[in-house]
């Protein structure tokens, strides 16, 4: 890209976006626009005249109708853009390109801890899970008595984490609610990046601790342990009982050493928050092109958000491996439409204010760029809410647009680190699996710096390719892996994070 203050995306668009400010009446050399009105960064500009109902392209996608009759040089936003929803021909496999997999001799390598059931971590917590609300108190009390200063017997150890979720009980069981419960914290319970975990319950909730345990497959041992509040003797007692029998798992896990192992161990949540209209142009497509170096070398990457793909959805069904897993994505978003009718969502179209602020006027605009995080090779499988990953290559977990619970169900099903997009500037941290913030625009990075790990505006202005951004991030993504901490692991972030998706009623 050059210094002007436009960007030219695709030439077949008839809007631009601003690189920097644009005032009232500023000519733009190089584009024959005379701005009409002044345009924020990372808004649009219209390219040329354009009718009332005609189309509205960026990256030569529909991003929406022009709601009234717009002159070249006019500011393009939600005040003249409208979303038209129409069909979109998915396209089944027809952009499906093989994948130059590398030989194994060649993959990237890691410093990873492998797990006796032959699963890599990357962080080799201890972890305790409520199975309902009522334990909540006591699982955080029994966190907080493992210090640093306790820990540093320990240096093996990276931390012992509470996971608190508050439901549990007052759900209807069975019920979709139910299961997408169990199922999120068993993946936690499994997870490579817990050396161990204790479940506490309180006893007369419908989540019942043992029924958690055997209907998920989770084996009891001397690093998975359970205690039930009412059965043990109380409040007092069970934080006294859950200090001892995390005691007891510390020297297990500190027997853990990290090992060179492939980067096809890797699984990695992808999430973007707080988006702008950089973010396709900077971190979004730099991230894609991480993930596809990411495949090559037998990795797997998870995008979700459902909502965020809604519009753009036949980016990912033309490169659909089947039409039965094309199928499958536009069945989930089916679900959605229902789930969300006659409702104030994204999904209907109203993004977040943070969104409008930094150019996205829709939630068509929003999932171009969203969509763009997956990169471009097939799409091997679509699974549900924390469902396991057992396919390599790009995937698709449903999840909602809300941070905290697509991550979450990301990291229940597998993924070992959360890379996270962001324009305006999101504080999300995630544990055992750590995040990595990439800021779409230097402004905001310079601005954040303590927050974010790599600033993707180096594409903006000009510093750095998308490709060339891609492979720096692969590359953080190994020493990441490998142990170097995050920003938001430095600030502590966390602890309150874990936020499974709630579905069904409380009653």
């Amino acid at each position: 890209m050059n210094d002007s203050p436009l960007i030219r995306l695709h030439p077949h668009d008839n809007v631009l976006v601003a690189r920097t400010a644009i005032a009232l009446g500023e000519t733009i050399a190089g584009f024959g626009v005379r701005a009409r009105a002044q345009v924020p960064a990372g808004h649009k500009i219209a390219a040329r005249a354009i009718a009332a109902g005609e189309a509205v392209k960026k990256y030569d996608t529909v991003i929406g109708v022009a709601a009234r009759d717009l002159e070249a040089g006019d500011y393009v936003h939600s005040h003249n853009l409208s979303l038209v929803d129409s069909y979109r021909d998915p396209g089944f496999c027809q952009d499906v390109r093989p994948v130059d997999y590398l030989p194994e001799a060649e993959q990237a390598r890691f410093m990873g801890f492998v797990r006796p059931d032959g699963s890599v971590g990357t962080r080799n917590f201890i972890g305790i899970l409520s199975s309902v609300n009522c334990s909540a108190t006591v699982i955080k009390r029994i966190a907080a008595h493992f210090t640093p200063e306790r820990l540093a017997a320990y240096p093996h150890v990276d931390g012992v984490a509470a996971f608190a979720q508050s439901s549990g009980c007052g759900m209807s069981s069975p019920s979709e609610h139910f299961d997408l419960l169990r199922r999120t914290l068993a993946g936690y319970a499994r997870h490579p990046n817990l050396a161990g975990v204790l479940i506490v319950g309180l006893g007369c909730e419908r989540n019942q601790v043992d029924s958690l345990v055997d209907s998920q497959g989770l084996k009891a041992g001397r690093l998975m342990r359970t205690m039930v509040m009412q059965e043990v003797g109380g409040t007092r007692v069970t934080v006294e009982a859950g200090i001892r029998a995390i005691e007891e798992m510390l020297p297990l896990a500190d027997q853990a050493r990290r090992q060179p192992v492939s980067a096809r161990h890797l699984k990695i949540g992808l999430e973007c928050g707080g988006s702008d209209g950089f973010s396709a142009i900077s971190a979004n497509p730099a991230l894609g092109a991480a993930m596809d170096i990411l495949v090559r070398h037998g990795g797997t990457a998870i995008l979700s958000e459902t909502p965020e793909i809604h519009g753009v959805e036949f980016m990912l069904t033309r490169r659909a491996i089947s039409p039965e897993v094309g199928r499958k994505l536009l069945d989930r978003l089916a679900w959605w439409e229902r789930y969300a009718s006659g409702q104030n969502a994204q999904f209907n179209g109203v993004v977040g204010h943070g969104n409008q602020a930094g150019g996205l006027a829709n939630i068509f605009e929003k999932s171009l760029g969203s969509a763009m995080k997956g990169g471009t090779t097939p799409l091997q499988a679509v699974y549900e809410y924390a469902e396991p990953i057992d396919k390599t290559g790009l995937v698709f977990m449903d999840s909602p647009g809300y941070d905290p619970v697509a991550a979450t169900g990301q990291i229940a099903s597998g993924a070992q680190l959360i890379c996270f997009t962001t324009g305006r500037g999101s504080m999300f941290g995630s544990k055992p699996a750590p995040t990595i913030k990439l800021a779409s625009n230097t402004q905001m990075f310079t601005r954040l710096e303590e927050d974010m790990d790599i600033n993707c505006g180096v594409v903006i202005d000009g510093e750095s390719s998308v490709s060339e951004l891609g492979r720096e991030i692969f590359e953080r993504i190994l020493r990441h892996a490998s142990g170097e901490a995050t920003k938001s692991e430095a600030l502590g972030l966390g602890d309150h994070e874990f936020v499974p998706w709630h579905l069904g009623i409380v009653s």
